[in-house]
């Protein structure tokens, strides 16, 4: 396929993409904002905001090897947000930091896209997906399933039993997840007593049971 964009792009795929570990959070941020194309200047005039917005002031002469992976992504996300791009490019990521951290980002988000940025949100979260967007696309090997508003995406989304049955098979192994040493063939959710269940109850035990296929 092809892609057009149009302004400054700044992407947060990975936690702590062009960090480097032996540097502390302070030369970081300089690194990082220069990475993703900020000026030195820049980098300079909104340095508080991006260590509030982290909340990491207390470890910023700290090198990042010795952060959390929790710290890591909150500097991460807080130097892209800050980048103030045309287009902000979010990837799963922030699955890593806790509930109001998360609230932040989301936030950030959110007023980013009432700005007139363009904010590009990759998540399994329906409920980040539903609030953040207006329109979403809907993925599946490759190739796009739907195209819509969000809320009609979401919903065809949950209700299509994708990680909502109690068997997934794979019946071309070829296409099933894994590499030329292993392969998935099947995952299954069991009770205690050894049935199929769609639904569990967090106050009983469950089974997971994989089926796999060794290659080598």
């Amino acid at each position: 396929g092809r892609i057009r964009l149009r302004g400054r792009t700044a992407s947060l795929l990975e936690v702590g993409t062009g960090f480097h570990g032996d540097l502390t959070g302070r030369e970081n941020i300089y690194l990082n904002g220069a990475i993703l194309g900020m000026t030195r200047s820049e980098i300079k005039r909104k340095f508080d905001e991006i260590v509030g917005f982290a909340d990491v002031e207390k470890f910023l002469d700290t090198p990042v090897k010795r952060y959390s992976s929790g710290m890591y992504v909150r500097l991460a996300f807080a130097v892209a947000a800050h980048l103030e791009p045309e287009i902000l490019i979010v990837d799963e990521v922030l699955a890593v930091g806790d509930a109001e951290f998360q609230k932040k980002c989301l936030d950030k988000m959110d007023h980013a896209g009432h700005t007139g940025r363009t904010v590009l949100f990759v998540s399994h979260n329906m409920q980040a997906v539903t609030r953040l967007s207006q329109r979403c696309v809907l993925l599946e090997q490759g190739t796009v399933k739907l195209d819509g508003p969000a809320q009609r995406v979401a919903a065809a989304y949950l209700s299509s039993g994708v990680g909502m049955t109690a068997v997934r098979e794979w019946a071309d192994l070829a296409a099933a997840p894994g590499d030329g040493v292993v392969r998935l063939c099947a995952v299954r959710i069991r009770s205690v007593e050894g049935e199929l269940i769609d639904t569990v109850d967090i106050r009983r035990p469950v089974g997971v049971e994989v089926e796999y296929e060794i290659l080598k």
